[in-house]
């Protein structure tokens, strides 16, 4: 059994979740010592495709000629399109027909979450369709206080000064406009986001609110994991105030670096976290801006270590191993 993990135009999704994905997975095929490959004329049995670009399609109509397994992984849905880029929301019917379109190409399908699974049922695609985490590398993301002093170094932060970081695209469905107004209710805080999307496919509101946001707000763009290991390890909390996710990488990272963790409350994650157990959540303003003044000056419980002990179910090499089962059942 041999793997060809299909990494084409990589480089377009280098920054995304689904860039950051597919390392995962090349990373949990190499720790269960699972053979494959990224050269489409090598031999092999099954195709693992991504991304949705023509490119892919091409590899997976390709590959059904020549007789091959496809796994295609459902990393997108019209939901978590909307409030995206330029025009997303005109577009996203389009969209959905595009993807059903993709994924009906592999024999399976696998999807981050039960909750995306969910909603890719409701598309009617007639293929098996598998929960499976990305997953996260907890050999990577730990706790380091020396990057934690390397990251308050680089950006010219106090040891006393309170840091609330969050990662993304410049998304209103990222929750975006919401950290810069927290950010104005909360002069006294420094606020990061970390992430970087092309200007051209932001949309102008979004843009203007970056460029309006208060000087306790920074926009330090995209940042390496390593840096970004050094941000959750130098910060007070993260602040995840999305709208809509298929899982959210970032979010297990958070959970892995033991950095306090606060998120919107949203359907994906009513099942996947209790509130107060393993993560703060809040749905307003007024309330994410109270437990924000909780968590940072300790009237609120700390819950890292139970935080801890559920994302340690989605190490890599454990995801590895649940792969290999499909890979030998299909």
């Amino acid at each position: 059994m041999k793997v060809f993990l299909y990494t084409g135009l990589l480089k377009l999704v280098e920054k995304s979740g689904i860039g950051r994905a597919i390392h995962h997975q090349q990373k949990a095929l190499e720790d269960n010592n699972i053979l494959y490959t990224t050269k489409f004329y090598d031999s092999y049995n099954i195709v693992q495709l991504n991304t949705i670009f023509p490119d892919s399609i091409f590899i997976a109509i390709l590959s059904k000629i020549r007789g091959k397994k496809i796994i295609y992984y459902g990393h997108s849905t019209m939901e978590d399109f909307k409030n995206s880029f330029k025009g997303s929301n005109f577009i996203a019917p389009m969209f959905k027909q595009w993807i059903k379109f993709c994924y009906s190409l592999g024999d399976i399908i696998i999807t981050p979450s039960e909750y995306s699974k969910k909603i890719l049922t409701s598309y009617n695609l007639k293929k098996p369709i598998f929960a499976l985490s990305n997953g996260i590398d907890l050999s990577f993301f730990y706790k380091d206080l020396e990057g934690g002093k390397r990251f308050r170094e680089k950006y010219g932060l106090s040891e006393k000064e309170k840091i609330i970081i969050s990662v993304g695209h410049y998304m209103e469905r990222k929750g975006i406009r919401d950290f810069i107004k927290l950010a104005k209710n909360m002069p006294e805080i420094t606020f990061i986001w970390f992430g970087y999307t092309n200007p051209s496919l932001v949309p102008h509101s979004i843009q203007n609110e970056i460029d309006t946001a208060p000087e306790n707000v920074k926009f330090p763009g995209y940042i390496c994991r390593e840096e970004l290991r050094d941000a959750y390890s130098g910060s007070d909390l993260f602040l995840f105030l999305t709208y809509e996710e298929t899982e959210g990488i970032v979010l297990l990272e958070a959970l892995a670096m033991k950095t306090p963790i606060l998120i919107r409350d949203i359907p994906i994650y009513k099942e996947m976290f209790l509130d107060g157990k393993e993560v703060y959540k809040g749905k307003t303003i007024g309330e994410f801006k109270e437990k924000i003044e909780k968590i940072l000056t300790g009237r609120l419980p700390l819950l890292q270590d139970s935080g801890y002990e559920l994302v340690k179910e989605k190490d890599i090499r454990k995801i590895g191993m649940q792969l290999k089962s499909i890979y030998k059942n299909l």
